[in-house]
C-alpha cells in the first residue's frame, strides 16, 4: 500500500506535551520529527543550526526551500516537525491546502498549560530527563494573561478547523492524558501509514509538575474566583447561524475625482450617498465609478493614494422597513418577485397580490411588517428554505464579509452621515464638500406611523447580533 502522507505536522503549543511527543515519535521506525522546523527564533531546537542542510538564513530567506525538504523525505522516512500558532505564517495555508500534509492536533488543558509555562519561566527548566535535578517554584496567575492566552489557543484551534471542514480533510486528535497511551501512539503510527509499533513509550522525558493546581498556583483563591467568572460554553454569546458573505465588490461605488470609495450595505441610505458622492464632484449619480472587480478595485486603490473608503449602517428596524417595502412588499422593478410569492404561499404573508391598494391602510402595514420582522429572525436563523439576502442579513455579517478583501476605513451611522461624510472628504482634500441630503426610499407608511414597543421588540429578536454589536438603542 502506498504511503498515504509526504510528511505530518504537530499542530501544539508551549507546554502541551510537544516533546514528549515528538519523542515517541522518533521511537518509531519510519518517523522522524524535526522539531520546531519553523519558529522564528531558531531553527528546530535551540543549539541547532540546520535542518536536512537547510540553514536558519535559508528558511528565512523562503520557507518554503525547508518545507520542500521534508515532503520529499529521508532515508529515515517520513518527516514532520512541531508547529505552534505563533510560527512562520508563510507555511500554514500551504500546510493547511495540502491533503498530503498529515495535521496532528496535540491539545491540553489551557489553565495546565498556562500554570506550567509560568513555573517553567519562573525556573529556566523547560524539560526534565532526571528526577532529582527538578527545580521547585509557584506559578502566579495573572487574569488578564490567561485570558490572552486562552484567546489565542482558541483562535488558532477555529482556523484548524475551518481550513480542515472547507477542505474535506481530518486531523489525529490528541490530548495531553493520551500522551501515555501505548495504544494511542501506535494508532496514530497506523493513521500515518508507517507499519512499525513500539513495545513501550519513551522514558526520557519526566512530567516536571505532578502536583494539583492548588500547590502549584500561589494565588490559587484569585485565579478559581477568575476562572468561575470565565464564560467556559459560551452561554453569553449572541448565536449566528447566517451564512458566511463574500466582499460584494461589484456594489462599490468611487466618487468620479475625489478619492472616496463607498462599501454599501444593502436597504441603506445608499441612493442618499450616491447622490451626495456624485456632487463632490458636480456630475449626476450615474456617471460615479462602479461594478468594480477585485481587480479593477486594487488598480483604482494604486492609483489614488490617501484614497479613503466608508460604509454607513443603519438602525435595524429601519433598515428592515426599507428592505420589505422596496424587496418584498412592492411588485416594481428591482423587487424580489420569487420570495414574495413563497411568502404569501408558504407563510400566509398579509401583502396583497399585486401592488397595495385604497384597502391597504396603516393597520394592514402593520400587520404585514410585523409578520415580516417574524420571518427576518426565522430566516436568519436558518430555518425557512429562502436564502438570506443582503438587503436584510445583519450589518455585522456584511461587514466581515467585506473584510475577506477590504475593510472600509470609516463605519458611519445614518444619523451621523451629515457631519462625518463632509469631514471625511475634506480629509482627501476637496475643499468645499456639500451636505449629504436624505433621500427617502417609496414606501406606503413611514415606520413612525407603525412603531410600537411590539414591533422593537421583534426588531431586537430578529437583530439582536446588529443591536450587540453596534449599541442601537431603541429606534423612537
Amino acid at each position: 500500500m502506498s504511503q498515504p502522507f509526504d510528511c505530518f505536522v504537530i499542530f501544539a503549543e508551549m507546554r502541551t506535551g510537544s516533546n514528549f511527543l515528538e519523542a515517541n515519535l522518533n521511537a518509531f521506525d519510519g518517523l522522524t520529527c524535526h522539531g520546531e522546523a519553523f519558529n522564528p527564533h531558531f531553527i528546530g531546537y535551540p543549539n541547532t543550526d540546520h535542518i536536512l542542510d537547510v540553514t536558519l538564513e535559508e528558511r528565512d530567506l523562503n520557507p518554503a526551500v525547508l518545507l520542500d525538504r521534508i515532503r520529499s523525505g529521508t532515508p529515515e522516512g517520513l518527516g514532520g516537525f512541531r508547529y505552534f500558532h505563533d510560527h512562520d505564517p508563510r507555511v500554514l495555508e500551504p500546510l493547511l491546502e495540502n491533503p498530503r500534509v498529515a495535521k496532528i492536533v496535540l491539545t491540553r488543558n489551557p489553565v495546565d498549560s498556562y500554570v506550567s509555562k509560568k513555573i517553567a519561566q519562573a525556573t529556566g527548566q523547560w524539560k526534565l530527563t532526571n528526577v532529582k535535578r527538578r527545580k521547585d517554584a509557584q506559578a502566579r496567575f495573572d487574569a488578564a494573561e490567561f485570558e490572552a492566552h486562552l484567546a489565542a489557543l482558541q483562535d488558532f484551534q477555529v482556523t484548524l478547523l475551518r481550513a480542515l471542514q472547507t477542505s474535506g480533510q481530518t486531523a489525529f486528535y490528541v490530548a495531553y492524558e493520551d500522551l501515555q497511551d501505548l495504544a494511542v501512539m501506535n494508532g496514530l503510527a497506523q493513521w500515518l501509514g508507517i507499519p512499525a509499533r513500539l513495545d513501550s513509550l519513551n522514558t526520557a522525558l519526566k512530567r516536571q509538575n505532578p502536583q494539583p493546581a492548588a500547590e502549584k498556583v500561589e494565588n490559587y483563591a484569585e485565579m478559581s474566583a477568575s476562572l468561575a467568572r470565565l464564560d467556559r460554553f459560551n452561554l453569553s454569546r449572541t448565536p449566528n447561524f447566517e451564512p458566511r458573505r463574500g466582499p460584494v465588490v461589484p456594489t462599490y461605488v468611487a466618487a468620479q475625482e475625489t478619492p472616496l470609495l463607498y462599501m454599501p450595505i444593502r436597504s441603506g441610505p445608499e441612493r442618499a450617498v450616491r447622490h451626495w458622492l456624485a456632487a463632490l464632484d458636480g456630475v449626476k449619480p450615474g456617471k460615479l465609478s462602479d461594478k468594480f472587480t477585485q481587480g479593477s478595485l486594487r488598480g483604482w486603490k494604486r492609483d489614488r493614494p490617501g484614497h479613503r473608503s466608508f460604509t454607513v449602517i443603519r438602525h435595524p428596524l429601519a433598515r428592515a422597513h426599507d428592505a420589505f417595502c422596496s424587496k418584498i412588499l412592492t411588485t416594481e422593478k428591482g423587487s424580489f418577485p420569487g420570495i414574495r410569492k413563497v411568502l404569501r404561499r408558504a407563510h400566509s404573508f398579509p401583502i396583497p397580490e399585486g401592488e397595495p391598494g385604497a384597502d391597504y391602510d396603516v393597520n394592514a402595514h402593520r400587520e404585514a411588517f410585523t409578520a415580516w420582522l417574524s420571518w427576518v429572525r426565522a430566516n436568519l436563523n436558518g430555518q425557512t428554505a429562502l436564502r438570506v439576502d443582503g438587503h436584510w442579513a445583519t450589518q455585522a455579517q456584511c461587514l466581515e464579509g467585506m473584510a475577506e478583501f477590504t475593510l472600509p476605513d470609516m463605519i458611519v451611522r445614518e444619523e451621523e452621515m451629515e457631519a462625518y461624510l463632509p469631514a471625511l472628504a475634506l480629509q482627501v482634500g476637496h475643499q468645499n464638500p456639500p451636505d449629504p441630503v436624505a433621500v427617502p426610499n417609496s414606501a406606503p407608511f413611514s415606520l413612525a406611523e407603525i412603531y410600537d414597543n411590539q414591533i422593537e421588540a421583534l426588531g431586537r429578536e430578529a437583530y439582536q447580533r446588529d443591536y450587540v454589536m453596534f449599541g442601537f438603542d431603541d429606534w423612537a
